[in-house]
């Protein structure tokens, strides 16, 4: 697929008349609208190496709505890395069994801690493989509504190669969900959300997935599933499909049977957020907490990243690795530190936090590597829920078009920059569309990191 802005600006705006002008399949499943007190509690399940801070936007919106947040959760999987092979265990990564099991259980929680009879699911990516798991093999009874927000329905590849991954849409994990004239399982509503093209795991060539010109046997309908409500939500990547405003508007519509009264995050007076420390041992992602991590919470200039006072929170995790609650301004820009063990001192930069939140997670910085030898100074920009999309959208680092970023289908989801040590200290600016973060460069030589943290 070629891109151009104004291929990318002709198919955002047919939008409309891709999700009003839809028709069912004769066998899709239908669903009344629930009254607000019959909307079914929703878990929110992120995914591949992720963790339930993804969400974070999602849950704003769902209470912006009148959802109480009691009603609402996000499930971290323990270890969100898919194995090579899902019958061959490896440290700090999960099998799908596994993920079956985690979920479930968070399933059970919930429906105990709201007296609910059946609860709804939403999954982005391979949170949409557990979700579908869990309904196909007992737990359908539980559920009542499933959301799959990009999720390899079908596989990233079908191919010979691989055959025990996950991902395959030949192997043994995926052909057992994928088996019989429905896709989907009876008394569970299904809604599937996709990209029109710019999912890169949904692509008929294998360059993404380290394969080029060699054909995947998949295509853009890739997550679509016989059975289900299946929508294509215009030029959004695989994450933005479900993190993007647009998704928020067909999960909630699907889930409690009306349109949302809002699609913007109203602000609260009063925010307070906390969250978890993890990390990444022997650099895999897990969401294991780590103990003895230091936390410090600081507002900061708008302009230029400039701490404005004394901490607002300092803090150490214990063995749960939690951290806050830290009582915040809900106008101002913040940097929170992470000083955790065995890992670079991580300076995050982040735009306001308009509503309080329990899931502001935090991952140190990558460890320093041979590319960073000699650098005076680093900052990485990361869109956890959204990658970079050129000529889509509008990146600017440091008043530049990083040059890491890949053009074309959207894949990269952080873009670095390395400074001289003259520049430690001076503010250094992260553009993305119209969400402007101010950073302060640290010194690498005292293993530190600047990362600015999009929300959008």
């Amino acid at each position: 697929m070629t891109l151009t802005r104004r291929t990318i600006l002709q198919s955002m705006g047919t939008l409309p008349l891709l999700t009003s002008g839809l028709t069912l399949p004769a066998s899709a499943q239908t669903t009344a609208a629930p009254s607000a007190s019959d909307m079914p509690p929703v878990l929110f399940v992120h995914g591949n190496g992720d963790h339930a801070a993804l969400w974070m936007t999602a849950l704003w919106r769902m209470e912006s709505n009148g959802v109480p947040r009691a009603r609402l959760a996000a499930l971290n999987f323990t270890d969100p890395l898919a194995r090579n092979d899902d019958a061959v265990a490896q440290p700090n990564r999960s099998s799908t069994e596994d993920q079956r099991r985690e979920l479930s259980d968070a399933i059970k929680a919930l429906k105990e801690r709201t007296g609910a009879a059946r609860v709804a699911l939403v999954g982005s990516s391979r949170g949409g493989n557990a979700i579908r798991n869990v309904v196909k093999n007992g737990g359908g009874a539980d559920v009542s509504h499933a959301v799959l927000c990009g999720t390899p329905n079908h596989g990233v590849f079908d191919w010979d190669d691989s055959p025990g991954s996950e991902f395959n849409g030949r192997g043994p994990f995926l052909r057992g969900l994928n088996t019989g004239d429905s896709e989907v399982t009876e008394g569970t509503v299904f809604l599937t959300l996709r990209s029109d093209g710019l999912d890169k795991y949904a692509q008929s060539d294998g360059r993404l997935v380290g394969k080029p010109g060699v054909p995947t046997g998949i295509t853009a309908e890739g997550p679509a599933l016989k059975g289900a409500t299946n929508l294509v939500i215009g030029a959004l990547d695989h994450r933005e499909v479900a993190f993007h405003p647009r998704a928020f508007r067909e999960i909630y519509k699907f889930i409690a049977g009306r349109e949302p009264a809002f699609i913007a995050i109203q602000p609260e007076r009063e925010v307070r957020i906390s969250g978890l420390v993890t990390g990444t041992p022997g650099g895999a992602p897990t969401n294991r907490p780590v103990a003895g991590a230091s936390v410090e919470v600081y507002r900061v200039s708008a302009e230029t990243g400039a701490r404005q006072g004394e901490p607002v929170y300092r803090g150490q995790t214990g063995a749960d690795g939690r951290w806050g609650p830290a009582e915040i301004d809900p106008t101002s820009s913040v940097e929170i530190v992470l000083t955790s063990p065995n890992a670079p001192i991580t300076h995050f930069y982040r735009s306001p936090f308009p509503r309080s939140s329990d899931v502001v997670h935090l991952r140190a910085a990558r460890p320093m590597g041979q590319a960073d030898a000699g650098a005076g100074a680093i900052v990485i920009m990361t869109r956890p829920r959204g990658y970079f999309g050129l000529p889509r959208d509008i990146v600017l680092l440091d008043g530049k078009e990083p040059a890491d970023v890949q053009k074309g289908v959207p894949t990269d989801a952080a873009t670095t920059l390395r400074l001289p040590a003259g520049d430690v200290g001076r503010s250094v600016i992260g553009l993305f569309n119209e969400e402007r973060i101010a950073a302060r460069l640290w010194p690498a030589s005292e293993s530190r990191i600047a990362l600015i943290e999009l929300t959008n």
